[in-house]
């Protein structure tokens, strides 16, 4: 049957500037659109962890800080709060 081509999410010389900008020593040949599709996978979850890491961090950085302002009896969590909060962290 035929083959049929991927979808590419972005132009090609925009996939290659990223490729190369991380991977600079990867030779990338003019039909890579298989090589794009695998790093760009590879990037997106990557990128996915680290927000999903930081959004965690974030989570536990705001319950932390709102457990200080009620032991301080304050009703709004100040910015004193949150550099109690990331100290314990």
């Amino acid at each position: 049957g035929r083959r049929r081509r991927m979808k590419r999410t972005a132009p090609r010389s925009t996939l290659r500037k990223i490729i190369k900008k991380y991977k600079p020593q990867l030779r990338l040949a003019a039909n890579t659109d298989l090589l794009f599709s695998s790093i760009l996978t590879f990037f997106s979850f990557s990128l996915l962890k680290v927000h999903l890491n930081f959004l965690l961090f974030l989570n536990r950085l705001a319950e932390e800080a709102r457990i200080n302002a009620f032991e301080k009896k304050s009703k709004i969590i100040k910015p004193e709060h949150i550099i109690v909060a990331a100290k314990v962290i």
